[in-house]
This record gives structure tokens, sequence and C-alpha cells, in this order.
């Protein structure tokens, strides 16, 4: 089950035929993010395995997980971005029901990342899931 806000992010990457268009698009979503304020830039919300500097951050509000993050590389913002609309304004039980490489596979992201880009991707997911199963 994904996010309305996710499906329309499919129906944006379904009119990009081309890979470097696809790949500008998730670099735009990340630009278009709010900053992380440095005071969440901290050791309990960096994540481990990615090979850039990667934190997420999260907040349950009226049972709702809010995740937000930043990183020091461009097209990993704008994965950390592709992951906020799968995963913001779900309960904890629909987080651990989405299957996030299924999802992301809609999007055409995952033959195209390096495999270093796509062990940082499933270091997130695994972040977020982790984030979940400890609010539900």
């Amino acid at each position: 089950m994904a996010t309305a806000q996710f499906e329309e992010l499919v129906e944006d990457f379904e009119f990009l035929e081309d890979w470097e268009d696809r790949y500008r698009h998730v670099i735009d979503q990340g630009k278009s993010m709010e900053a992380l304020p440095e005071a969440l830039r901290v050791p309990a919300t960096k994540v481990d395995g990615c090979a850039s500097q990667v934190w997420l951050h999260a907040e349950m509000t009226g049972g709702k997980l809010h995740f937000d993050g930043a990183s020091d590389a461009m097209i990993v913002s704008g994965l950390i971005a592709v992951l906020r609309t799968l995963y913001n304004g779900l309960t904890p039980q629909e987080v651990l029901a989405v299957d996030a490489r299924a999802e992301l596979g809609r999007l055409g992201l995952n033959e195209h990342l390096s495999a270093q880009r796509s062990n940082g991707l499933t270091a997130m997911i695994e972040r977020v899931r982790e984030t979940a199963a400890r609010s539900a």
C-alpha cells in the first residue's frame, strides 16, 4: 500500500521515459525538501551503511509517522524525499506492510542505482522499518 503522494510520483515517473530525466527528477525531489535542522544531524539519526552521510529523523504525530532526512549527496537527498512520499502519514503498522522494493521498482530506480547506492537505500529502508516496529 503506497500513499497518494507516492502514487502521484509514480505517475510523474511514467511520463519520464529516459533514465537521465528520472534521475534529475529524484534530485529535484531532494532539493525541494526542507533542510533538516543541524540539531537533528546527530549520531542517533545517522544511518550506517550508506556511502554518503545520511540522517533520518522520525516523529509520531496523531498515530502516524513522519520522516525527515538529509544527505551530503544530491541523489541520496532525492532518495530520502522519495522514501518520505512512500511512508509519511502512515501508521507504524502500515509502514511495516509496505513492500518498499516493489514500490520503488515501480519507479524503475532499482536497476539504475549503483550497488553502493542500492545498499544505502536498503539501510535507509531498514531504519524506517525499525522505527516503525519500535513505534508500533
